[in-house]
């Protein structure tokens, strides 16, 4: 797949794995697409974005908004790469209730929401001879769930098996899904915990690689990234 050209909207582009996109693709020639959740946010998405948007995946409105323009605007999306994500640690029993509510909303139900709004702008990308594809990071907790991780990891799986549901429902459509989990990364992630403290993990690997790999698949017409391809 040639990425030069493309449209590719990067949700989370103020975060690591997101603002890494926004450069690893621009140097492939893309025109990116980055979401943030407020303007503060915003300013932390790389230049070379070529538009900066609104999106707060724990706003249902916010998602209609962001999805609507997209619909309605000269906008032609020809991609869509979910790297929003939030993380919380400890037992279930002791996570806050809230805290669960916005793992799931922000890892899987807002993400869910806003890819099946948009499938009709991609369909419109294969009829004008493109190959659209749709690209979201569960990680290796959809794999294998860890002890302290349970809620995180839940959230993650439900993304994942959303993602090969859709992967089915869009195939006749021309429209790649691909689900990516690579294992720890360096990212700073586990330092913003919305909730319990972050385990001693063994040093993970840099951003750049996680991402240089997922790009690399991309182009390679890939449809799947287990952790053991990273």
């Amino acid at each position: 797949m040639e990425l030069r050209g493309k449209t590719i909207l990067v949700t989370g582009g103020s975060g690591a794995f997101g603002a890494e996109l926004v450069n690893q693709l621009s140097d492939q020639g893309a025109n990116v697409l980055a979401t943030a959740t407020s303007n503060d946010s915003a300013a932390r998405i790389p230049n070379r974005a070529s538009v900066r948007l609104l999106l707060d995946y724990q706003s249902p409105d916010s998602i209609e908004t962001l999805s609507q323009y997209l619909l309605t605007s000269d906008t032609e999306l020809d991609g869509i790469i979910n790297a929003s994500g939030v993380v919380a640690f400890g037992p279930a029993n002791e996570l806050p209730a809230e805290a669960r509510e916005r793992l799931f909303n922000v890892n899987a139900i807002g993400p869910m929401r806003l890819i099946s709004e948009l499938i009709p702008a991609l369909q419109k990308s294969k009829e004008r001879g493109n190959e659209p594809f749709v690209l979201s990071f569960s990680g290796v907790v959809a794999e294998q769930t860890f002890p302290g991780l349970i809620s995180y990891a839940a959230s993650k799986t439900a993304m994942r098996s959303f993602l090969e549901g859709l992967a089915k429902e869009t195939r006749r459509h021309g429209i790649r899904v691909i689900d990516a989990r690579p294992g720890h990364t360096e990212s700073g992630l586990a330092t913003r915990a919305i909730a319990g403290q972050a385990p001693n993990f063994p040093e993970g690997m840099t951003v750049e690689h996680v991402i240089k790999r997922v790009v690399d698949a991309l182009t390679n017409d890939e449809t799947d990234l287990s952790s053991d391809k990273f």
